[in-house]
């Protein structure tokens, strides 16, 4: 089949839909499948939303170089608005300050009349665009209970392994949580790092990523007690990453309620626990207190007393055998063929 993978793609930033859909194309060709991807830019902006929307309905992907395209798989908002008589969404997120993320401190929307139009617009439009697909499916059970929420649309799960997994591995328990995440609200980075002012030395916090809220979190970072215990790699990718997992002794996850993440299920695979919170969504379908790691209250106190627990490195061995128990089962086997039907 020729498939065409369709991203909304946010310009400098390296993020899990990106990865997600990269791992999606080398997946189909290496089983014979013609794959590409398709990109528009993404920014975001609330007064900008319909008119991405737009742009994606412009596109015609039924068909290039007088050659039929058999399938369009869109991931995220808007890419479902691109045209073809036969589209599936893999769905990764709509756009989330529109719906879940609406009376948070992490949407942009107000209660104010337009905010209040618009969100009813993008629910609309939404709806509809699904409403002309062949099959939804999801990348975890978190993303399809918000498009069963606030859209109606009965969608089941389908997870896949993190384009990591191969180069994951175990190696000799270390000293340090590790922290692997775009550095933006979401992702809590902050309470990692109050967090650290009630763990006692020499354990330290290495936190991987970039993104905006980076210089306030490294002011954050400098004020704190613990200061010269937490290093900030910025963004590594690869066999350095992967290193990174394998000498951690465990990984701090704990965003809020995240769609998947395949930060959890990268820790599992080198055989590291995860500490993550009661409202982080995603990470919550695999992790399992005091099995394969520790699901803890929102706070910088609960998240010091799980770090504090892995001091014990034969308990942080014993949670991460497990977790890596329960990461090996997800395969790419089945995938595709469920996704294509």
């Amino acid at each position: 089949m020729r498939i065409v993978v369709a991203e909304a793609r946010v310009p400098f930033v390296r993020d899990g839909a990106e990865l997600h859909a990269q791992s999606l194309v080398t997946q189909l060709r290496r089983r014979g499948h013609e794959a590409e991807s398709v990109a528009l830019p993404f920014h975001g902006r609330k007064h900008e939303l319909l008119e991405e929307a737009a742009a994606w309905r412009m596109l015609n992907l039924s068909s290039s170089n007088a050659r039929p395209i058999d399938l369009l798989i869109a991931t995220r908002f808007p890419t479902w608005f691109a045209r073809h008589p036969r589209k599936v969404v893999w769905l990764i997120h709509q756009h989330r300050a529109a719906y879940d993320l609406y009376g948070t401190p992490y949407s942009d929307f107000t209660s104010s009349d337009a905010d209040t139009r618009l969100r009813a617009r993008l629910a609309e439009l939404d709806s509809k665009m699904f409403a002309e697909c062949e099959r939804i499916v999801t990348n975890a059970q978190n993303t399809a209970d918000r498009v069963q929420r606030f859209n109606g649309v009965a969608a089941r799960p389908l997870y896949h392994p993190p384009p990591l997994a191969d180069r994951l591995r175990s190696g000799p328990y270390g000293g340090d949580i590790l922290l692997v995440a775009r550095l933006e609200p979401l992702k809590r980075v902050d309470l990692a790092i109050r967090a650290m002012a009630h763990v006692p030395p020499p354990t330290r916090l290495v936190i991987v990523g970039d993104g905006s809220q980076r210089a306030a979190l490294e002011r954050e970072a400098a004020q704190s007690p613990a200061a010269d215990r937490i290093e900030f790699k910025g963004p590594v990718w690869g066999d350095s990453v992967a290193d990174l997992y394998a000498g951690a002794r465990g990984v701090l996850y704990a965003p809020f309620d995240e769609d998947y993440g395949y930060v959890t299920l990268e820790a599992f695979l080198a055989a590291r626990p995860v500490i993550t919170a009661k409202d982080s969504g995603g990470p919550l379908e695999f992790v399992r207190d005091g099995v394969n790691g520790f699901v803890c209250d929102a706070d910088a106190m609960a998240l010091a007393a799980a770090i504090n627990r892995l001091a014990d490195r034969s308990l942080a061995e014993r949670l991460g055998r497990a977790g890596q128990s329960v990461a090996r089962t997800i395969t790419w086997d089945g995938v595709i063929e469920h996704l294509l039907g």
